[in-house]
C-alpha cells in the first residue's frame, strides 16, 4: 500500500515565478510530519501542466531527498499524450519515484477501449505501482466499471484515485481488489467505509493530522468518532470549494505562513473576496485567529 493519507502537493514558486526547490523540500517535510504518509508530486495541484519536464524531475528528486526514506513519493506522469506519459514515467522511475499517478487522458476524449490501451502502455514503462486517476469533472469522461475491471488486469495498476462520488462505482473498485483512494477530500470517510485505503487529498496541506486521525478512528472501530471529526472538517471542504485549485490552497498556505508564492498562468491568485472566504474557513478550523473587525 502506498499509504493512507497522500497529499497532492502544491509547487512553490519564487518572486520571479521559478520553482523554489528548497521551499518544496521544507513543504514535503512539514506534510509528512503532519499526517501525510506520502506526497504526490506533479499533480494538478502542483500545476503540472505549466511545469517543464526538467522541473518535474527536479521536484521528484527534491521530494525524495526530503522524505523519501520515511514516506512514499508518487509522481504524476499522466498527460493526454501516451508517448509523453511514457517518457515522464521513465523519467520518474529513473529519479526513484515509488509509484505513479496517471490521469485519464483529457481533451482527446478517447473511447473506453482506448483508455485501457493508454494505461497498458504507460504502466509498461515501469514495474512500480500505478494509480489510475479517474476525474470526470476535469477530463470529461468517466472510467466505467467495466473498463476499471480491465485496468485491474494490468499487473502494476494497483490503485485508483476516484474523483467520482458514485459510491457503487467506488465499491466495485474495492471488489476488483484495487486500492481505493478518495480523489475529492469530502469522500475520504465514505470511501474508507466502503473498504477504501484513504485519500489523495489537498486539504491535508492544512488539516493533515485531523484526516489521519479520522482514518485511525474508523480503523479502530470508533465510527461515531470518525464521523464527528468528518463533520468538524466541514470548513476544510468549504475551503476547497471557494475557487479552483490550487488557487485556494496556495492562498491558505500563504495565510498560514507557508510561503509558497503565486501561480503560473492560466491560473491567477485568489481575489480579495476569495481570500476573505479562505481566511474565514481557516478561522473556523481554528488555524487562524479571527481577524479584528
Amino acid at each position: 500500500m502506498l499509504g493512507e493519507v497522500l497529499t497532492a502537493t502544491v509547487t512553490p514558486f519564487d518572486a520571479d515565478g521559478n520553482v523554489d526547490y528548497d521551499r518544496y523540500r521544507e513543504l514535503c517535510g512539514f506534510l509528512v510530519d503532519n499526517g501525510s504518509d506520502g506526497v504526490v508530486v506533479n499533480g494538478t495541484t502542483g500545476e503540472a501542466p505549466t511545469l517543464s519536464d526538467e522541473e518535474r524531475v527536479e521536484l521528484i528528486r527534491a521530494a525524495l531527498d526530503s522524505v523519501g526514506d520515511r514516506a512514499t513519493v508518487i509522481a504524476g506522469t499522466g498527460t493526454n499524450s501516451t508517448s509523453h506519459s511514457i517518457h515522464l514515467t521513465h523519467q520518474a522511475h529513473e529519479a526513484g519515484a515509488h509509484g505513479f499517478l496517471v490521469v485519464t487522458p483529457y481533451y482527446n476524449k478517447p473511447p473506453q477501449r482506448a483508455i485501457v490501451e493508454h494505461f497498458k502502455a504507460v504502466a509498461a514503462a515501469s514495474d512500480r505501482p500505478v494509480m489510475a486517476y479517474n476525474i470526470p469533472g476535469r477530463v470529461v469522461i468517466n472510467i466505467e466499471p467495466e473498463t476499471m475491471a480491465e485496468l485491474a488486469e494490468i499487473p502494476n495498476v494497483t490503485a485508483v484515485k476516484q474523483s467520482n462520488a458514485d459510491l457503487e462505482q467506488a465499491r466495485r473498485i474495492v471488489e476488483l481488489g484495487l486500492d481505493l483512494y478518495a480523489g475529492d477530500d469530502n469522500l475520504v470517510l465514505p470511501f474508507v467505509e466502503l473498504g477504501g485505503k484513504g485519500g489523495v487529498c489537498v486539504h491535508t496541506h492544512v488539516v493533515g493530522p485531523q484526516v489521519k486521525e479520522l482514518i485511525r478512528r474508523f480503523r479502530e472501530g470508533d465510527v461515531d468518532g470518525a464521523r464527528q471529526l468528518d463533520m468538524e472538517l466541514a470548513p476544510a471542504y468549504d475551503l476547497i470549494g471557494v475557487v479552483t485549485g490550487p488557487i485556494q490552497i496556495k492562498a491558505a498556505l500563504n495565510l498560514l505562513g507557508h510561503d509558497v508564492g503565486g501561480l503560473r498562468l492560466p491560473l491567477v491568485e485568489a481575489s480579495e473576496e476569495e481570500t476573505a472566504q479562505i481566511r474565514s474557513c481557516l478561522e473556523r478550523l481554528k488555524l487562524l485567529e479571527p481577524s479584528a473587525v
